[in-house]
């Protein structure tokens, strides 16, 4: 029996996909083609490798801090338990990733095969990416380091290619070698020519090989995520490395620390080619390739009346959008910023969010509802002095325990039953209750109940950041004090 650990790296901002897709809740979260967020799809494709003999074990993750809550909250929407969440204090590209994983996956003694893919790709035939993967894991469980190759359907100028020959009958091809990201003309010149590939980053190998080549080629970033790894600390599934070791690694991908060095090398690499209707999803012209469209062309998602107007993607989070007379137009509403782009220039969208960075605008990381790992909020309107919020908490459980230095707030309850700590009393609110919490008291609002909590909060005083809070307690290791 073949064992298969997935690892799904879960790293990345998605700044092409703004305003869906902000560096507070980045696009692999994100619903783009379905119910399932995208990464709910990968993990839901990796956990269906299993077969007579292949068995596949909870799935590790990689991320960042500021999104362990949403990803694990994700993976249990979707009913898959995580094995394990490996938080990077700071981004290290994808190698140092791949790392982490592969020693977790050794922590209990075993060697399994890695099935490691980006969080953020949409695959259109999932029996066509299982079988394709089901080959690569038994490639791999000989020793050979596996990618997977996407059969290319015209001459794309965003992805490195992948050369590769067949040998025989075998299903697997020889990596010849790895070329960057061509011009349009190299690039028409590979597609008529044949034998070459996406690369999709996806790879499937065992833990030892990948460490073992690693160590190899790039001995500074094995050696130091082995001093990170050893200095970590575990919180249930959450494992957070050493930090100032963390940050002093080397930051490469994995192509470049391992990949393009095996051709020829003592570690084979080997080919699987997909073609399952792959996308990586990469800017807003890519998603509308991918949604169903209606007669004129147009994708059209949310609230959305148009007239004459074609090949147009629009997508409505939470108001009417009307268009007319338009084409080959990217629209994308939110609550808070609304983008219009020509769809020729998708990629562009990078210079608006590197705008918002350097001005400092909150429109670069959150949205005006921002989830929490109690639940979410929604900024509902601001002024001189006051904020209203919209407040929703999950049942059992609760805010932390905090005071504010700067504002006073007045709760509502519109929904289900709030246990509240105001000072040192508790008291038991239903709907259409309410109750006062001074500026500077010491307060917490939790969910007794079954259902869902929701709230009104009045905030009024002379600052209302969310950075006046002092924490005292908190079931989410946030505690300031």
């Amino acid at each position: 029996m073949i064992q298969v650990t997935p690892v799904i790296l879960c790293g990345g901002s998605g700044t092409r996909l703004w305003p869906l897709s902000r560096a507070g809740f980045p696009k692999q979260f994100l619903s783009l083609t379905g119910v399932e967020s995208l990464f709910q799809q990968a993990a839901q494709r990796l956990v269906g490798l299993s077969t007579n003999d292949i068995q596949v074990t909870k799935p590790l993750i990689v991320t960042g801090e500021e999104h362990r809550f949403l990803a694990a909250e994700q993976l249990r929407e979707a009913g898959i338990e995580l094995g394990a969440a490996l938080l990077e204090p700071v981004g290290r590209n994808t190698a140092p990733a791949l790392t982490l994983a592969a020693l977790q996956a050794q922590a209990n003694g075993g060697d399994p095969v890695l099935v490691v893919t980006p969080a953020d790709q949409t695959v259109a035939n999932t029996a066509a990416f299982t079988q394709a993967m089901e080959q690569a894991v038994r490639e791999a469980e000989s020793g050979s380091i596996v990618i997977l190759g996407i059969t290319p359907d015209r001459p794309e100028t965003g992805y490195g290619y992948i050369q590769a020959q067949s040998q025989s009958d075998a299903v697997a091809m020889d990596v010849q070698r790895f070329v960057e990201k061509p011009n349009a003309a190299t690039a028409q010149q590979y597609l008529n020519q044949g034998g070459y590939y996406w690369n999709a980053g996806m790879f499937v190998l065992k833990a030892s090989v990948w460490l073992q080549a690693l160590a190899a080629f790039h001995p500074d970033i094995a050696n130091a995520t082995a001093a990170a790894w050893h200095g970590k600390m575990q919180d249930n599934a959450f494992v957070r490395p050493g930090k100032a070791e963390f940050t002093a690694i080397p930051s490469e991908s994995i192509d470049y620390a391992v990949m393009e060095r095996c051709p020829g090398s003592d570690f084979p690499i080997k080919m699987v080619p997909l073609d399952a209707g792959w996308s990586d999803l990469g800017a807003w012209d890519a998603v509308w390739n991918v949604l169903p469209k209606d007669e004129h062309g147009n994708a059209l998602l949310g609230d959305v009346l148009t007239t004459d107007s074609r090949n147009t993607l629009v997508h409505a989070s939470s108001r009417l959008v009307s268009l007319v007379g338009v084409e080959n137009l990217i629209v994308i509403e939110t609550p808070d910023a609304v983008l219009i782009a020509d769809k020729t220039r998708s990629q562009d969208v990078k210079n608006i969010v590197t705008q918002l960075q350097a001005t400092k605008r909150e429109e670069h990381t959150l949205h005006r509802k921002v989830h929490r790992p109690w639940g979410w909020y929604d900024s509902l309107d601001e002024g001189g002095r006051f904020k209203v919020k919209r407040i929703q908490v999950k049942p059992g459980a609760s805010l932390s325990l905090q005071k504010h230095h700067h504002r006073a707030e007045h709760w509502i309850v519109v929904k289900g039953t709030a246990e509240i700590t105001n000072g040192d009393k508790v008291l038991l609110l239903t709907e259409n209750q309410s109750t006062y919490i001074p500026l500077g008291e010491v307060h917490r609002l939790a969910n007794p109940g079954a259902i869902p909590l929701e709230i009104i909060e009045v905030q009024s005083g002379s600052y209302l950041g969310e950075d006046d809070i002092v924490r005292f307690e908190d079931h989410y290791g946030r505690s300031t004090s």
